[in-house]
Order: C-alpha cells, then structure tokens, then sequence
C-alpha cells in the first residue's frame, strides 16, 4: 500500500532561522469527533510570524516540523464516526489555533466543535479572514471585558487584520470607538465605525482621549502601558500580544517556574493597572464553532464585512507572511489554496 501524503507549509525549528517550506506531510487522518476538511484558502495572523520568534515555545505544543496557520476555509471531504452537525459535501470556516496542527496544506483535520457553515455571502477567502479576528473580538469584549452599551472601546492600529473586525462588533455591541490610523485611513476608519479616529503621525492618543473603559492591546511595544492613562477607574486592558500573565500560565496548568516567568514579564503592567485601578488579562483565543455560527450570521445580515487587503497563492506562502510582519496591511492577508 503506498504512504499518501500532502503538501504543507511548515517551520522546523524556532528563532531566527525557522526554515520555512513546503513540506510532503502525512496525510491525515480523523478521529471520531473531527472532520476532513479540503483547504481552499488560509488566513494569516500575526501570531503565525509570533509562534516562529519561540515565544509560545513553553505554551503551545508543536510537533517539529509542524504546519503554519491557523484559519481556514474549504469542503469537507470525510467526517469522523461521532461527527453529527458536518457531512462531506459541506463548506466550513473554522480556526484550529492551538489544536496541534495548522492550515497552510491542501488538507486539515478540524475538531467537530470548532467548524462553522460558512457564511452563503462570502467566498473562501473572505471566510477564512475571519475565524481568528472575529473569535478573539468576540471572547476579548463580550466574555473577558464583559462590554455593555454605551461604554467606550479603545481598539488601537483600527486598519489591521484585528482593528478591522473589531471596531464594527464593538459598535454591534453599541459601544463607543476609539482608534489610531495614519493620515490617509482616517475617513475609512469613521466608515467603518469608529467614533473618535486619532491620526498618530499627529499626536500621541493618550493625549487626545479619556474616559475610556475598555482598551483591546493590538500592537506590542509600550502601547498598552500608555493606554492605561485614557481609561477610567475600574477600566479593563485586554491583550492579545502579550504581554503573558499569571492568571494565563495558571489556566493553562503551567509550572511554577513559567508562572513566575510571566509574572515578571506582565509586573510593570499589573503595577500600573493596580495604580490607576484598572484589570489587565492576556487573552489567547480559543476556537468555537458556535461563536462562528453567531458571527455568520452577523456577516449574513451584513451587519460586519471582512476586510481583505491581499491575497497571495499557495506557492506564496513565505511572501504572505513576510508582507503580514511588515504590519502596513489594511486589512486581513489571506492565502489561496486553490489558483
């Protein structure tokens, strides 16, 4: 019997020479609460340039050489023996961030619960910008930060793969925006949603707006901490680049030493927050096909559009993520699998 295989992109080691590649990979096979899906385009994200540098090195399991990415959309081609909501034939977007195994091959085992129908209004690549963005919006203003109406949203760097979706669920959720943008996005970012748009090759944000009670930390470097000085009392920052807390390290069952290790790293924050009595969390998503199924709907009624800034081919994929690490993408880099 002859070993079938498949093409994937992947990564063999951490730092600064991951020698990224395409790959013959196994192909894969399902369990029982999984499904096969045939990759028709993959969304990129930040996190897969990230998970290269060996940050989530002590967090995330990779099994070396392991496959890039995390979104996907495509056709299900198999389905597991206790599979019950997918059957071959169906068209899905899901993210499986942190289930092992990535997106950028022709093939990808899905768990079951992390699949969505995709929505009838998009095509492949528009639905696999999605997953990833759409789920830590979600969990980052609705479950973590808890937002009501009426409550004031800071979501920096609005033109971005995240800024992009968040900004419109925040003003689902009937919140008042705030971002950042340079010169020339200004008026895109008001057509989008935002209520206040600060271009910062004009001037710092913390000195331009206050009163705010929730900041989504979107870009590294001291963003966050300056961010602090625009909230009000009892206002919550929740990042999504780090950096890395306790309560992270601990929901993640992580040893003593790691959680001292990101007790360092997340100390000049905290110590901040606790002054000015705000919250600070790290949030790492986590994939959820019934919050897919929400936000499907949400696209379906054309209340939130994904924005696409470029699509490159499969064979491009190492261009892709480069262009996404230069971070000047409005919008959500998507790869093709099917040119």
């Amino acid at each position: 019997m002859s070993h079938k295989t498949m093409k994937a992109f992947t990564f063999k080691r951490y730092g600064k020479s991951p020698e990224l590649g395409f790959d013959d990979v196994d192909y894969p096979s399902v369990n029982a609460d999984e499904i096969l899906v045939k990759v028709y385009a993959a969304g990129l994200n930040p996190i897969d340039n990230m998970i290269l540098t060996g940050i989530f090195k002590p967090v995330m399991h990779f099994k070396l050489p392991a496959t890039l990415g995390s979104d996907l959309s495509g056709v299900v081609i198999a389905v597991g023996s206790g599979v019950t909501r997918f059957t071959p034939g169906d068209e899905i977007f899901a993210s499986i961030f942190d289930t092992g195994t990535g997106s950028l091959a022709e093939f990808a085992v899905v768990p079951e619960k992390a699949a969505a129908i995709k929505p009838a209004n998009l095509d492949f690549v528009q639905a696999a910008s999605l997953p990833m963005v759409s789920l830590t919006s979600w969990q980052a203003l609705k479950e973590r930060a808890k937002i009501q109406m009426g409550q004031k949203v800071f979501i920096p760097a609005g033109s971005g793969g995240i800024g992009t979706l968040a900004i419109q669920l925040a003003k689902h959720f009937g919140a008042t925006v705030g971002t950042t943008t340079s010169t020339a996005n200004v008026g895109w970012m008001h057509q989008l949603g935002a209520d206040e748009v600060v271009d910062y090759k004009k001037q710092p944000f913390e000195n331009v707006l206050s009163g705010y009670d929730i900041v989504l930390g979107t870009i590294r470097g001291d963003a966050i901490e300056k961010s602090t000085q625009i909230l009000k009392p009892g206002g919550k920052i929740v990042s999504l680049v780090g950096p890395l807390d306790v309560a992270f390290a601990r929901a993640r069952g992580l040893n003593f030493f790691l959680r001292f290790v990101f007790g360092l790293m997340s100390r000049k924050i905290m110590r901040l927050s606790k002054k000015r009595g705000l919250t600070y969390s790290f949030l790492f998503v986590r994939p959820d096909g019934d919050q897919l199924n929400h936000i499907g709907k949400l696209i379906e009624a054309e209340q939130i559009k994904p924005t696409i800034d470029k699509v490159f081919p499969f064979s491009e994929a190492k261009n892709a993520l480069a262009y996404l690490a230069e971070g000047h993408a409005k919008g959500k880099v998507v790869v093709n699998m099917q040119e």
